[in-house]
């Protein structure tokens, strides 16, 4: 009898090995492929890479920012000053079309046809102080977005490019830019501008095509039904 209870046991032990929740093979595990460098024998470059961003940074002249708070600045002036600074440059992180300037110097005139859109405020440089965002509408539906940080009592652009743009977000530290791809139709570019300490500029840290789902036009409205005919006068 002990000896039956002993199988019994030892059956009951194996058939366990069975039931659900216990160990399965995952299948093949595909092997890992690492990076293969192409053409190693390309010789090196012989000079070093402009720093990117090294252009963009510069200190706005006769600008001044008491307590470091670009809350109390005037974004048409921060933009005047730099046009003023730059009057014959036309293109580049400095270049203004010469009808964006004629509209900036009627802005107190003209208030609607100001280039300089609201400004918006960030901790872009994660200093806990706000760093100032400005948009300025130029000619060819172009969009020019800049950035300035504070600092020892003036003001620094970290920032400065222009394009096509469909909109712009603030995410975290970064600023979004989305603009319409050329050449690439249901596609759009969206550039992620994130600050370097070592640069101490806002640069494009990751760039990516994208492709944009077809916005769905509104259903059309439904015919009107005509209305009934007038039924003859019984007289």
């Amino acid at each position: 009898m002990y000896a039956v209870l002993l199988t019994a046991a030892a059956a009951l032990l194996a058939s366990g090995c069975d039931d659900a929740g216990g160990l399965a093979s995952a299948g093949k595990t595909p092997m890992a492929e690492g990076p293969v460098r192409l053409w190693p024998e390309l010789p090196p470059v012989t000079a070093p890479p402009n720093d990117y961003g090294e252009t963009d940074t510069q200190r706005v002249p006769g600008i001044k920012a008491p307590g470091d708070d670009v809350h109390q600045l005037d974004p048409v002036a921060v933009v005047q000053a730099e046009a003023n600074a730059h009057p014959d440059t036309y293109t580049g992180a400095d270049g203004l079309y010469e009808e964006t300037v004629a509209q900036l110097a009627a802005c107190k005139e003209k208030p609607r046809s100001c280039p300089v859109m609201r400004p918006y405020y960030r901790d872009l440089t994660g200093d806990g102080r706000d760093e100032l965002i400005i948009g300025i509408r130029l000619p060819e539906q172009q969009t020019a977005v800049r950035c300035y940080t504070p600092e020892e009592g003036g003001l620094t652009r970290i920032m400065s490019t222009s394009d096509q743009l469909v909109s712009v977000d603030l995410a975290g530290k970064d600023v979004i830019l989305r603009s319409v791809s050329a050449g690439i139709p249901g596609y759009e570019y969206r550039t992620a501008w994130s600050w370097d300490e070592q640069q101490r500029a806002m640069l494009p840290a990751r760039d990516e095509i994208v492709r944009v789902k077809p916005s769905r036009s509104a259903d059309p409205a439904p015919a009107a039904e005509p209305a009934p005919a007038p039924e003859p006068d019984a007289s």
